[in-house]
């Protein structure tokens, strides 16, 4: 890197500023590149049209927060060295390089394993490649680093990954209620006893914080058209996979063809160093690719998915407070392999039901702790007097049930 500093015009926080050869490294490697390959809120665009946004975008906007946060970390007197500065913006930089196509959708449907468990995967190939210097981003990384808080600004309660996602999808969506202060936020972060806190005078930005959180997650994360869209399309990809099982021949990349022919699983990545490499080729458009191909497919049941899904004709969603009865589904199936003459195994691919749930805060996970002039501490569920901090603990649970349009 010369000596100039690089810069990057990020749309919700500005300039965006590159000193650091280690990190400029990171951003040029083929795997953070990858990323901008991948959408950071999957399917979401269908239903909010300015959801174009990149993973990569969102990395690089929660490394510019964990930068601010760390400015602020040690202008209350907290030591962080250079190393540790270094080695935080590093990891919230490659947090994400474990995701997979359209967010959570190939999870448990092509690749089986969490997405954290191929980033820690990746970050351990890029260290080898820049001799180690990435040691402490990993020991972040993995919780394993002495300062635990550095650990919190990557994975926790008030997390920078949070920060920044909340914000950015709040102003690509266009949904204003997500978007938090999260300059203030960051302003009122101290440490005590190696733990993140909040000073007191930050307790209603916090609030605010964990009700926009709410509201984002079902405008946006769990919107049922978004719901709908997402199952069809692991449906299209799940009797894609059924097909090629059976030795039916399948247009698809290099890469999506061996996640359609092999199960993906942990022991595959540790095994198997192909899988990682296919991996790592494996993006947004893929998927987009095939489905154009599958929709013109003589197979009935993949052909109707993928030329819905292109042309945005998806599932019908019915929500309800409990289970659907199985008569209905039953029903449904029947009622589609007479129609399109299949057999009721094919005929299942049409319909998909389950249940989505959530809850936007857990005390017993990793609390919101708030931190007041003599210096105790109060959970932010008993600090606060007017957020009703039980109702965001409650998990929400609603069933679903999608199925293809008349």
């Amino acid at each position: 890197m010369d000596n100039k500093r690089k810069i990057i015009n990020d749309p919700v926080f500005g300039f965006i500023n590159i000193s650091d050869e280690c990190i400029y490294r990171i951003i040029r490697h083929p795997y953070f590149q990858r990323l901008n390959r991948i959408k950071q809120l999957g399917l979401a665009c269908f239903i909010y049209p300015g959801a174009q946004h990149s993973r990569l975008n969102h990395s690089l906007g929660a490394m510019y927060l964990m930068n601010e946060a760390i400015t602020q970390l040690r202008l209350k007197g907290h030591p962080i060295s250079h190393e540790e500065e270094a080695g935080a913006l590093a990891c919230i930089l490659m947090h994400d390089l474990g995701h997979s196509p359209f967010s959570h959708v190939l999870e448990n449907t092509l690749v089986h394993v969490h997405h954290e468990f191929i980033s820690l995967l990746l970050m351990e190939k890029m260290n080898e490649e820049m001799n180690g210097k990435l040691a402490a981003a990993i020991a972040i990384f993995k919780d394993t680093y002495p300062k635990k808080f550095l650990h919190q600004l990557v994975s926790g309660q008030l997390d920078v990954d949070r920060l920044d996602y909340l914000r950015r999808d709040s102003f690509f969506t266009g949904v204003t209620e997500g978007n938090i202060g999260s300059a203030r936020i960051i302003k009122m972060l101290n440490i005590k006893d190696d733990r993140l806190v909040v000073e007191a005078k930050g307790i209603y930005s916090i609030e605010n914080f964990l009700m926009a959180r709410r509201l984002m997650y079902w405008q946006v994360y769990l919107h049922k058209t978004a719901v709908a869209a997402e199952k069809m399309l692991v449906n299209t990809l799940k009797r894609a996979k059924k097909l090629t099982e059976e030795g039916r021949e399948l247009f698809a990349s290099p890469a999506l063809n061996y996640f359609l022919r092999n199960t993906a699983d942990e022991n595959t990545f540790t095994k198997d160093s192909q899988a990682l490499e296919y991996f790592v080729d494996l993006d947004d458009n893929d998927i987009w690719t095939s489905l154009k191909v599958w929709a013109k497919h003589d197979d009935k049941v993949l052909s109707l998915l993928s030329e819905n899904i292109i042309n945005r004709n998806l599932f019908k969603i019915e929500i309800e407070q409990e289970p659907f009865a199985p008569a209905y589904l039953a029903e449904k199936v029947e009622m589609y392999a007479s129609r399109y003459n299949l057999l009721p195994e094919e005929a299942a691919y049409l319909i998909s039901s389950d249940e989505v749930s959530t809850n936007m805060y857990n005390e017993a996970d990793d609390s919101i702790d708030i931190l007041y002039k003599d210096g105790t501490c109060k959970d932010i569920a008993e600090a606060s007097d007017m957020l009703n901090i039980q109702l965001l603990s409650k998990k929400i649970k609603k069933y679903y049930f999608c199925f293809l349009r008349d």
